[in-house]
């Protein structure tokens, strides 16, 4: 299988006293899906900041293939100001869009609204759209499905998972039922 995440010996906090990792190493291959669960403040979503270098290491070393995030808040995940559509082609091709819509139970008429004309589970799909047109090998998904009910939240997940022949998935969530459900290896921090 190809490697596309590899952290090793990671060492990171916001303060040099006080480590939100010590010594962290975990790998990702294709067609692999891990939970990274953890209560509030234990780091999760400043692993996926390190990953995208958004955040430097005190030490260890992070190489990741092409990725694309998900992030939790869909709201601040799209400018206000401009259509979903225009959104999605400034940073992805949309030649296959018509089919990732159909598996994700999105219209395509709700891509020619403006953000806050949808609801917050519409506008995670949109996301998760944006996310899966980019055409990642490895997608960081922070609480991905948060925004949905239930049933949505089953068909997205079972969609992604449908779907790993290119690429791996990297999951932040809360919820250990989703994690041990949906991920190869479950990583609690």
């Amino acid at each position: 299988m190809n490697k596309i995440l590899e952290v090793n010996n990671l060492s990171f906090g916001y303060m040099k006293d006080t480590l939100l990792f010590d010594d962290f190493s975990i790998e990702l291959h294709k067609g692999e899906v891990k939970a990274i669960v953890g209560e509030s403040g234990a780091g999760k979503s400043t692993l996926f900041e390190l990953i995208l270098q958004n955040l430097k290491p005190f030490s260890g070393t992070i190489s990741s293939a092409r990725c694309a995030q998900v992030f939790q808040d869909p709201y601040s995940s799209f400018h206000p100001s401009y259509t979903l559509l225009n959104q999605i082609q400034d940073v992805a091709p949309t030649d296959d869009i018509q089919e990732l819509l159909e598996l994700i139970n999105l219209d395509y008429e709700l891509l020619l609204k403006l953000p806050h004309e949808l609801s917050g589970g519409q506008l995670q799909r949109a996301s998760i759209l944006r996310a899966m047109l980019m055409k990642p090998d490895l997608l960081l998904l922070d609480e991905p499905t948060s925004a949905l009910d239930n049933v949505i939240q089953l068909e997205v997940m079972s969609m992604l998972m449908n779907n790993l022949d290119g690429l791996g998935i990297l999951l932040i969530t809360h919820d250990m039922e989703l994690a041990s459900w949906c991920a190869d290896e479950v990583v609690v921090i």
